[in-house]
């Protein structure tokens, strides 16, 4: 998506919220109104399926990269005025974010050398739309351990990293790169300062993703490139699946088509130019494991399209 600092963008207004009291653990949950239109008129399209759980995991383990609580999920909804589909209620911001604080995640680690040949795959994509050079700076939103940073870096990038996890920034130092533990807005980048900014599967898990592409958008050059990555909710796989689509799960709280994520893309002030699917490479034991993670005893795993 390339950002375009000459045209006007629509605003949409801050979404409105209120807590009440949760009953499982005492959590507090927040209504949210919807993130794209702004609208607080939704329709219930998967009731929630929090009550699975024979006890509450710890906080922190529903949100790792690498949890297997597939299909547990608080109520999903549609706005009933763009389309949007997110989880509401939900927990509160700041839980969602000290829980990510929090994150330990070392099964992530085994899978290290899959996700290294899937990023040299997606970073080969983008580089056709915008070489590295000596003075281009790349930042990569929700790096987690820094795995597209170390592919990025290898093909003659300077990289910056973002993530809330103490633990995964920790193991991203520890290799040598360049990572902020917090958020986006507490980095405090230079305005107009990254070419290229990528989001791997991140934009899903964010409760204000309209504020974090604004926020991208101004340290964004002028011209420069945002890549998005995410799941499609109306994927063939998706549609077919319905209530039972594995990704429906507690730590996603927005569901994005290409539609809705376009249009969010519009109003935080970026230019779409193209959307295709890809997959990723995965060790045969990691797969497995994830088999066993849905229930699964073998067979073929479909996987959906994905947006950039």
């Amino acid at each position: 998506m390339r950002a375009n600092r000459m045209q006007a963008w629509n605003e949409c207004l801050l979404p409105a919220a209120f807590c009440f009291q949760r009953n499982r653990g005492g959590e507090k949950l927040e209504y949210v109104a919807c993130n794209l239109c702004g609208a607080d008129d939704a329709e219930e399209l998967f009731p929630s399926t929090l009550d699975r759980r024979a006890s509450a995991p710890p906080g922190s383990a529903v949100f790792r990269c690498t949890s297997s609580e597939y299909g547990v999920h608080p109520p999903i909804v549609r706005c009933r005025v763009c389309g949007l589909v997110y989880a509401n209620p939900r927990l509160e911001a700041k839980a969602i974010l000290d829980s990510y604080a929090q994150v330990e995640d070392p099964t992530y680690l085994e899978e290290w050398e899959g996700r290294v040949r899937t990023f040299r795959r997606h970073l080969r994509a983008l580089e056709a739309l915008v070489s590295p050079s000596d003075n281009h700076r790349l930042l990569d939103v929700g790096c987690y351990t820094g795995v597209f940073m170390e592919v990025a870096q290898e093909n003659g990038w300077q990289v910056w990293g973002v993530d809330p996890s103490r633990w995964a920034t920790e193991e991203a130092r520890r290799r040598g790169l360049r990572v902020f533990t917090g958020t986006l807005a507490e980095a405090r980048f230079p305005e107009g300062f990254f070419d290229l900014v990528t989001m791997w599967d991140v934009i899903e898990h964010l409760t204000d993703p309209l504020g974090e592409l604004r926020e991208i958008h101004r340290v964004l050059k002028p011209g420069g490139l945002l890549c998005v990555h995410t799941m499609d909710i109306e994927s063939p796989f998706a549609r077919v699946m319905g209530h039972r689509w594995p990704w429906l799960m507690e730590m996603h709280l927005y569901y994005f088509s290409r539609r809705t994520l376009f249009e969010m893309l519009t109003r935080a002030g970026f230019q779409p130019l193209k959307a295709e699917a890809q997959g990723r490479y995965l060790h045969l034991g990691y797969f497995l494991s994830r088999l066993e993670a849905l229930g699964v005893p073998g067979g073929v795993l479909l996987t959906d399209p994905l947006l950039e």
